[in-house]
């Protein structure tokens, strides 16, 4: 046999010995159940009449003992169903899509920092390399107070972007779900750089007249892993305040937000961050159950702030010459793996089959007890995940992760192509990742999806949802008009 022929005989060999382990292993149970059944079922036919009116003479009850009996048994079933956690329903969610004319093309980018930053070529070349390896695509916008020259970064103007984004995505959210706003029982909204006075969440109170004993909460400073925060906030109320609706609104408002200055560090986030926000109804209601799109599994947060590099590889921060902007620091993907790696650990026994985690322990043990040398499994977690929605951070984070957990490029497919087309939203970007998911037809009833976010502080946090029932393709959502021109190619340079 040719080598590669021998070669590619042994790998089909090794595929279908490793499939068959899973099955084993997973069915474990199953499979040493089943013929201890065959042998009660034949037991059972064997018996005759006067064996089986013997065999339940000789079981005696009293009155007595069988009412005690039905009281123990409806007391467990009671307390059983009382102390399970509520199932949290994801009805629907509503995204922002930037008018046209918000539209940044590279171009129109670049003519900009020379026109703002006249006596700085050196930066202003920076942010043509940055973007050339972007992963950004032309139709990526801006809100209309960053398109002045200079930007205006005015308190007003930001109110009207966040109007413009929150508002928009609200109104979409009524028109699709139904729900009136004084149905609405809690409402968190996070933004991370932007927090007025009153809250944005004081702010769509007051538009949509919500009730007074609405339970809202304004988060700030949390970075793009917020939406997830937001997420698992509105799940831990919900399973305290039974028949409830729970709105999430998800936005980073960018106008007052543009650095101005020459430090490379703070001019990346101009050439990643975009428009974007969303809105998610989350429900604990029976009602809803039957229309609700994904029931929550489980929300897994890692925060390594106790760390100081941590802390600080994502900051707020004044340049020298008082420009402020957001520092990213160069040990950013370092950090961000080492979050990931204590995400994984706890997420991985929740959702990895016992194949895969028998696999893991094997190999943990044989590093300890054998070899440190051995090459660390890493579990492959397309056995427990059909979509994956990592998010939209950049190229680069988007590579790392698919490097990591081994994901193949169709995986990654929605995270590349939302930075495309919408850019980094921050904690946005992973409902525009579903919502590529559901527009190109592939969620299906039963699908497992996973979403990941980073953010400052520095914070790695997890969701899992499952679908609870097959979504059509939609004929609303901001990839109505564009979806049929995806997935495109991205190289790795566009030449500017």
């Amino acid at each position: 046999m040719a080598p590669k022929e021998q070669e590619f005989s042994q790998s089909v060999k090794l595929k279908y010995v490793k499939l068959g382990y899973q099955y084993l292993v997973n069915h474990f149970l199953t499979l040493l159940l089943i013929p201890i059944m065959i042998a009660v079922f034949l037991e059972a036919i064997s018996l005759n009449p006067e064996e089986i009116i013997s065999l339940w003479n000789s079981l005696h009850f009293t009155l007595v003992q069988i009412i005690c009996s039905s009281f123990l048994i409806i007391y467990i079933a009671t307390f059983f169903v009382m102390s399970r956690p509520r199932t949290v329903y994801l009805v629907d969610y509503a995204l922002f899509k930037p008018p046209q004319c918000f539209r940044v093309s590279f171009a129109g980018f670049m003519e900009h920092a020379r026109l703002v930053l006249p006596m700085e070529p050196k930066s202003v070349h920076f942010q043509m390399k940055i973007l050339e390896r972007s992963g950004l695509g032309e139709e990526t916008c801006l809100p209309p107070a960053i398109h002045y020259i200079p930007p205006v970064t005015t308190m007003n103007l930001a109110k009207e972007e966040a109007e413009l984004v929150i508002f928009s995505c609200m109104d979409s959210l009524l028109q699709k779900t139904g729900i009136k706003p004084k149905d609405i029982d809690i409402l968190i909204v996070n933004c991370s750089l932007f927090s007025p006075t009153p809250s944005l969440s004081a702010m769509v109170i007051n538009k949509y007249k919500m009730r007074s004993n609405i339970k809202s909460f304004n988060l700030s400073g949390m970075g793009c892993s917020a939406g997830l925060i937001s997420v698992d906030l509105a799940k831990d109320l919900l399973q305290v305040h039974p028949n409830s609706n729970a709105v999430v609104i998800s936005t980073e408002i960018l106008t007052p937000n543009s650095y101005l200055g020459k430090e490379r560090a703070m001019l990346l986030p101009n050439c990643l961050f975009r428009m974007g926000g969303a809105a998610i109804l989350l429900s604990n209601r029976w009602s809803v159950s039957a229309r609700a799109k994904y029931s929550l599994v489980h929300v897994v947060r890692t925060h390594k702030g106790a760390d100081d590099k941590a802390y600080k590889c994502v900051s707020q921060e004044e340049d020298p010459q008082g420009h402020v902007g957001i520092n990213l620091s160069i040990d950013l993907m370092e950090i961000a793996g080492e979050a990931l790696k204590s995400n994984i650990t706890t997420i991985g026994p929740l959702v990895l089959p016992a194949s895969e985690q028998l696999l893991f322990l094997f190999t943990l043990i044989g590093r300890k007890v054998f070899n440190s040398k051995w090459k660390p499994y890493i579990p492959d977690f397309k056995q427990a995940f059909e979509h994956f929605c990592i998010h939209a951070g950049g190229r680069a984070v988007i590579d790392e992760l698919q490097k990591n957990l081994q994901l193949s490029a169709e995986h990654v497919e929605a995270s590349r192509m939302t930075l495309h087309r919408f850019g980094n939203t921050s904690s946005s970007s992973l409902w525009y990742e579903l919502s590529y998911i559901e527009a190109k037809g592939r969620m299906k009833k039963g699908d497992r999806i996973w979403q990941i976010a980073f953010g400052s502080g520095f914070k790695c946090n997890s969701a899992v949802w499952k679908c609870n029932r097959t979504i059509k393709d939609p004929t609303d959502g901001p990839w109505a008009d564009c979806i049929h021109k995806y997935p495109v190619h991205i190289p790795e340079v566009v030449k500017l």
